[in-house]
């Protein structure tokens, strides 16, 4: 019985992989080392332009959407997390690539993208200025392990996990399970995104991590998206980021994760909620969010309950790579 249980759990797994990978609509890059010529246009730009109130700091993320189509959204004040003013709703205008140079028209300014530069003019061709492409990267990135820390992945092999796979250059794949268990914890997580362009949603580099095999915290590619509950950074079913944080495929992503289990008494009645708070490349995305002690998200492992849960790492059909992953065990 147990046998034909775990014969039919390994075909329902199959099939729901099929479907997702059936859905990628064009080229699948995990390696930056094998990319289209649009990855080296997408990606984040940042300074100043003169207006008729002086200068005035702006963000643009550049999408790629394959096929040398990108949207271009204009953030006021700056870059997500880097002084954008959340008042004001970005802005998002289509371009396309010709002869390497992007061209977009925008509400009030058009624009140029060439080698790494934004050239912008208002609507009578009057030039604004330059901004430059810049790459970001978490303040966590890197982040030693402090003393009593539980290593889960180093880069030097997976057997902290069950079913765990790493790559010829020491990176940890997707679809595994830790093997420690744990209760109220923290968690640093480092991930990167695959280049997917001619896909879109949920199809677009999927995955996400599980605290106690039971809450997930979306992976997804949603650079320059909305920032919804199932987007990078999103408590999936539970809440959407305060802010998306989400960096370009291909770049090297942290998960900052504080999580506070939920509690039951004697007789298994629970009686407090657990916790969760969030940080997403340096920045909190979720403050103390009280979770659904009552079910896990959704497509979570593990149901809700007093017992330890593992860290899981979610296999969507999508070629994630993750690294650094330490655990330290609170009260």
């Amino acid at each position: 019985m147990l046998t034909f249980a775990r014969t039919l759990s390994a075909i329902a797994v199959a099939l729901v992989l099929s479907a997702a990978m059936a859905q990628a609509k064009g080229p699948t890059y995990s390696d930056p080392a094998e990319v289209d010529a649009d990855f080296a246009i997408q990606g984040e730009y940042a300074g100043e332009l003169q207006t008729d109130e002086g200068a005035k700091k702006i963000g643009v993320q550049v999408i790629a959407l394959g096929g040398g189509k990108f949207q271009a959204v204009g953030y006021s004040g700056g870059l997500p997390g880097d002084g954008w003013i959340k008042e004001k709703p970005p802005e998002r205008v289509d371009a396309e690539a010709k002869a390497g140079v992007v061209t977009f028209v925008g509400k009030y300014a058009d624009g140029t993208i060439n080698d790494g530069v934004m050239t912008v003019v208002d609507k009578e061709g009057k030039s604004l200025g330059q901004i430059q492409r810049v790459m970001r990267k978490s303040p966590t990135l890197g982040a030693k392990p402090p003393a009593g820390a539980i290593v889960l992945f180093d880069g030097s092999s997976a057997d902290q996990w069950e079913g765990g796979r790493v790559t010829a250059d020491g990176l940890l794949l997707e679809g595994t399970t830790s093997k420690p268990r744990f209760g109220s914890h923290k968690v640093h997580i480092e991930f990167r995104l695959p280049y997917m362009p001619e896909d879109r949603g949920q199809g677009r580099g999927n995955s996400g991590i599980y605290v106690q095999g039971r809450y997930e915290t979306q992976m997804l590619d949603s650079f320059g998206l909305e920032g919804k509950d199932n987007e990078c950074g999103g408590l999936y079913s539970v809440k959407a980021p305060d802010v998306n944080m989400c960096l370009p495929p291909l770049a090297w992503q942290t998960y900052d994760i504080e999580y506070t289990a939920a509690k039951f008494d004697d007789s298994g009645k629970l009686t407090a909620n657990p916790r969760v708070t969030v940080v997403h490349n340096g920045v909190k995305v979720h403050d103390d969010v009280e979770l659904p002690g009552e079910r896990s998200t959704t497509a979570a492992p593990s149901k809700p309950g007093p017992e330890p849960g593992p860290i899981y790492l979610q296999n969507h059909g999508n070629p994630m790579r993750y690294r650094n992953i330490w655990v330290v065990e609170t009260k």
